[in-house]
């Protein structure tokens, strides 16, 4: 197993401080008590830029700051944010940056983006969703699975399309100039085999 290195741990909070910034940005819903954040969307681009390492470190950085009570999410923190009716969503994330980043490490050959897209959308919002939506549902007495998913999945699927699109379209860019290599040390398996080694945009 590699090493840890210090460019890899400076990404991760500098990455964390990204998640931070962005976790500002929020939009109220009518029909649900979850606002619409950039929070996911800094997940997917720690993970798909920094990898499964430094990724997931990136996210559990930020999550360490908020059960510390810093005011690291949206300007707010405490366990009380991480046991609250957000927090099934909020504990995913790091798992989320795992996976995305395993993923990403293995890309290769043709249509990035497409993969990319895909890695992210899968990863970086349906796979958070089960847990995110099951303790929403807990902690707000919601008794059926068709109002748990309205309050806490359906109104966020387009947004978290369009969140993919842009990660895939900004991390497509930085690879070019910027591989995960340089992050990682280490050369990346490519996706497919038969799509040969080369990167290809």
């Amino acid at each position: 197993m590699n090493r840890w290195t210090t460019r890899g741990v400076i990404f991760s909070a500098l990455f964390a401080g990204i998640m931070i910034a962005l976790s500002y940005f929020k939009i109220a819903l009518p029909i649900s008590t979850v606002p619409v954040t950039l929070q996911t969307l800094a997940v997917m681009l720690a993970g798909s830029v920094l990898g499964a390492r430094y990724g997931m470190l990136a996210v559990l950085i930020v999550v360490g700051l908020c059960a510390a009570g810093f005011p690291v999410l949206g300007g707010s923190g405490g366990i009380a944010m991480l046991s609250g009716y957000t927090a099934g969503y909020i504990l995913s994330w790091p798992f989320a940056a795992l996976l995305i980043g395993l993923f990403a490490q293995r890309i290769g050959g043709k249509h990035i983006f497409v993969k990319l897209l895909t890695v992210n959308f899968v990863f970086g919002a349906l796979f958070v969703y089960p847990g995110g939506v099951w303790w929403l549902a807990h902690s707000m007495g919601i008794g059926s699975l068709g109002q748990a998913l309205t309050a806490g999945m359906w109104p966020f699927l387009p947004g978290d399309l369009l969140k993919s699109v842009l990660c895939a379209a900004v991390v497509t860019a930085v690879w070019k100039v910027y591989p995960i290599e340089r992050i990682l040390r280490s050369g990346r398996n490519s996706w497919s085999e038969e799509e040969g080694s080369g990167v290809q945009y």
